[in-house]
């Protein structure tokens, strides 16, 4: 279930490439868990396996904002690229658009996914190539990216913010009525059919 999020404030790993589809995020042979988790060592493996990759400057260890260029996340529905960025310890992507299908899993497994405008993402990236403590915030409740001297607003699907705001997903929200679930049920005449019998 994800984690409730109203703002995050971390280091940034400025990612300069578009393009990056979900089979650059996390290749196909690391998809061999039964879990949401453990994918953080599959990430961008074949991008890391070349030496001299961002996410491996020690500098860089620890960030959680991930700062993307253009249809970040784009090609399959692959889910295990957005538990891969999770289990990195990224809480929110900021790139100029993404793949539906990823902006979709992103928002539903807690990584909050926002687009601003190629300016303002170049500028973000540039600030953290200068300065590896780079800090910035990203704000759900108040739909803006914050930093020194630095403020937009983003948009966000009203559901998937409201889930995000509440730690919810959609299992969480249905057992949440739990109540008139089992109302139904028992108000239901006997002779329709009943799942396990």
């Amino acid at each position: 279930m994800p984690v409730q999020l109203t703002a995050h404030t971390g280091r940034v790993v400025p990612l300069r490439r578009s393009d990056v589809d979900t089979d650059q995020i996390i290749p196909a042979e690391f998809c061999k868990e039964l879990t949401k988790t453990g994918y953080a060592k599959g990430l961008f493996a074949h991008w890391r396996a070349r030496g001299g990759f961002v996410l491996d400057d020690p500098a860089r260890a620890g960030a959680s904002i991930l700062v993307a260029g253009r249809n970040f996340g784009t090609g399959s529905s692959r889910e295990h690229a957005v538990w891969a960025l999770r289990d990195w310890g990224f809480a929110a992507v900021v790139a100029v658009d993404y793949g539906d299908i990823f902006l979709r899993n992103a928002l539903k497994n807690g990584l909050l996914a926002v687009a601003l405008d190629e300016g303002s993402v170049a500028e973000l990236a540039d600030r953290a190539e200068a300065d590896p403590a780079f800090e910035l915030t990203v704000d759900l409740e108040g739909r803006e990216v914050r930093a020194p001297g630095f403020r937009r607003s983003f948009r966000i699907d009203d559901r998937a913010r409201w889930l995000l705001l509440n730690g919810l997903d959609d299992i969480a929200v249905t057992l949440g009525r739990d109540d008139r679930i089992r109302a139904y049920e028992q108000a239901r005449p006997d002779w329709l059919p009943v799942v396990g019998r």
